[in-house]
């Protein structure tokens, strides 16, 4: 009996072995084409066990000046270095459960916008200190009579206005000035032109003069599709259509990076063409599926893709819908 002990415990242990042997091989995966042509960076964040450290995600990425990238989850905003050590972190219930996220640097420093549909709120914090500077709640002297308020996307213009989409229940988008003034509202829930079934992602196009708004429509059918609005909510145009379900969207030069929740990122031009499609899911059971676990990761396989950000280097950095809590580094191939 105390031989077969033996042998099993020698078992487990080169079982063991093996298994982390077989983790700290796992070899990058090349994904993209052309010049968007890109390496995963396995392990990037996770902590000395080989974990995430992240728990739930549902939210963002956003970079600093610093090089520093923040990404938010359940339990906060976790900040990490480019080499995926942890920086610094904000916990607890402010900022918690941050569906979207913008940075921005003003003149008394960098900060953080965030849309919390489960709070229903718009918030800003000092991105080093933490300092939470304003929030914004429903604005009752819109004269609306929401029965639900649930923001899931901030973006700030160029004079300070802030605007707020209210993906997830009316589909209206909300202007504020910098202060938090309540200053308008446009669009409306529905499946026509000039409607949002889902008003779920949007950022500043700075490829245009003057700048506009990008705005993903995640849910229009027949497909998802992306619209382009004035600073003052006029209609301009349809940019794409035929997506999946594009989640959010972030711009570096003439490149647009989208999320799409089926597990793929696309990347489109100037001429808002497909370039590029990254870590495309192609099993049903996995993409647009928030319970998948680390263990069940695929390297350069993506699963409910929600959030990305270009670094100045033009890597990307690319957050799934994750029950364990994925950010994943790609590195942009010279």
């Amino acid at each position: 009996m105390k031989k077969c002990l033996n042998y099993i415990a020698v078992a487990v242990v080169f079982s063991v072995t093996v298994s982390l042997s077989a983790a700290e091989k796992v070899a990058p995966v090349r994904m993209g084409s052309g010049i968007m042509t890109f390496d995963t960076v396995p392990g990037w964040g996770f902590d000395e066990q080989g974990r995430s450290v992240l728990g739930p995600t549902h939210g963002g990425v956003v970079i600093d000046k610093a090089g520093n990238i923040y990404t938010s989850a359940k339990i906060g905003v976790v900040v990490f270095s480019p080499d995926g050590k942890v920086v610094r972190r904000f916990l607890g219930d402010e900022y918690s459960n941050i569906h979207d996220m913008e940075i921005r640097e003003e003149a008394e420093g960098e900060f953080i916008y965030g849309a919390r549909n489960a709070n229903a709120e718009g918030i800003k914090f000092n991105a080093e200190t933490g300092e939470m500077i304003l929030k914004l709640p429903f604005p009752e002297e819109s004269g609306l009579k929401l029965k639900k308020f649930a923001p899931t996307a901030i973006t700030v213009a160029p004079n300070g206005d802030i605007i707020l989409s209210d993906g997830y229940a009316s589909n209206y988008i909300f202007k504020f000035d910098k202060n938090g003034k309540y200053k308008s509202h446009f669009g409306k829930k529905g499946n026509g032109l000039k409607e949002f079934n889902t008003a779920h992602g949007m950022t500043l196009d700075t490829r245009y003069d003057p700048p506009r708004l990008l705005i993903c429509d995640r849910n229009h059918m027949p497909k998802g599709r992306l619209l382009h609005y004035d600073l003052d909510g006029n209609f301009i145009e349809e940019v794409i259509t035929g997506l999946g379900m594009p989640t959010s969207v972030s711009i570096q030069g003439d490149y647009v990076s989208v999320p799409d929740l089926h597990g793929r990122l696309v990347i489109l031009d100037k001429t808002n063409t497909i370039v590029a499609v990254l870590g495309n899911n192609e099993d049903p059971k996995t993409h647009r599926n928030f319970n998948v676990p680390q263990d069940q990761w695929r390297e350069g396989i993506f699963s409910g893709t929600h959030g990305s950000y270009w670094d100045e280097e033009g890597n990307l950095y690319v957050q799934d819908w994750n029950v364990s809590g994925r950010l994943m580094k790609l590195v942009r191939v010279k």
